[in-house]
């Protein structure tokens, strides 16, 4: 499948954590083609596929997206929620999706400027101030919402110049894409060590798909792929990384120090662009969980670098999401039994 309409069907699924279910069909449907697919009972997603030699790698990269729950009921068709990783201003005029009996559409309104006094122009604002308006009857809405339902945002996908693409939930199904993208790859590709595609779930809860998947997959290696800062303007001015400048390659105590070198090597020897960023301290990531699991697995992080993140409106670039995998097929393909004795040998 081309690599933009991959990513705009997953982008366009509605997945929180915990519902990550929701991106097993098209998952299944294009994984299928180059692998053995299947689902755990906590929605994390496997698609193996067998090498010819020794030794195994796991890709991971999370399927849930940031969300909201609906937490009470207000006269006139109004809900009251809670945020999990949206920041509040985003979420002003938004359109969203209720997920109950059926899906209820609603909007995220805020009073009129015209209406507020000084101290409600001056201050910012909270989210327990907000609620979403559905513009029907409580009553009638009761019969279709429950308290604890989900809540997603409702965003077209957009694309930009110079492949750039614009949508809600690209952390981290630009990941879930790249990973498509290296499976394609290694299916015109002889290599050594199985490979397991992973769709972790419950990343944006505290990495729990990670400690479960990595612990039931034991892989000799695993590479979580993930999303991160643009370095440029209305991004982190400390990072290098740029948005259509390619992967972005971790350094610190979370990553395999020999894993990692030997990433770069297979990027300067393929003429792969890439920049790398230094986390000294949690990488925030499924990585951070996978490197402890059982007795420990070499880890690595690779990103998407990306503008906006947690808004309903975070930017990627397709080259980028190719580039990431095809980085990880290339090092998949250069790791024969002997270098990966090597590689996890001190």
């Amino acid at each position: 499948m081309d690599t933009k309409l991959l990513l705009k069907e997953l982008c366009l699924k509605d997945a929180p954590s915990g519902v990550e279910k929701e991106l097993f069909d098209t998952v299944n449907r294009e994984f299928s083609e180059f692998c053995d697919v299947e689902m755990d009972e906590l929605n994390n997603i496997y698609a193996s596929k067998k090498g010819k030699g020794m030794g195994k790698i796991a890709l991971m990269a999370h399927g849930d997206e940031i969300f909201l729950m609906v937490s009470g009921f207000e006269k006139n068709g109004f809900l009251k929620f809670k945020a999990v990783g949206i920041d509040p201003k985003v979420l002003i005029s938004q359109e969203v999706k209720i997920h109950g009996k059926k899906d209820v559409l609603g909007i995220i309104g805020i009073k009129p400027p015209h209406l507020m006094n000084e101290k409600e122009k001056e201050e910012g604002v909270k989210v327990t101030e907000l609620l979403i308006d559905t513009g029907i009857s409580t009553e009638k809405l009761k019969e279709i919402v429950s308290i604890g339902d989900y809540v997603t945002i409702k965003r077209d996908f957009y694309e930009l110049f110079n492949d750039n693409v614009a949508c809600k939930a690209m952390d981290n199904r630009a990941s879930i894409t790249a990973m498509y993208v290296c499976a394609r790859e290694l299916s015109h590709i002889s290599h050594n060590a199985d490979v397991v595609f992973i769709c972790s779930c419950q990343e944006e809860v505290g990495h729990r798909g990670a400690k479960m998947s990595a612990y039931k997959v034991k892989p000799d290696i695993c590479i979580a792929i993930d999303v991160t800062f643009d370095g440029g303007k209305l991004g982190d001015p400390d990072r290098e990384n740029e948005v259509g400048g390619g992967p972005v390659i971790c350094i610190g105590p979370n990553i395999h120090a020999k894993v990692r070198k030997k990433v770069i090597e297979t990027a300067n020897k393929y003429n792969i662009p890439y920049k790398v960023e230094v986390e000294p301290g949690n990488t925030g990531c499924d990585a951070w969980d996978t490197q402890i699991s059982g007795t420990g697995i070499p880890s690595l992080l690779i990103s998407v670098p990306e503008k906006y993140m947690h808004t309903s409106v975070e930017v990627v670039n397709v080259k980028d999401i190719e580039n990431v995998g095809i980085l990880i097929a290339k090092f998949v393909e250069e790791m024969n039994n002997v270098e990966m004795e090597e590689l996890l040998c001190f």
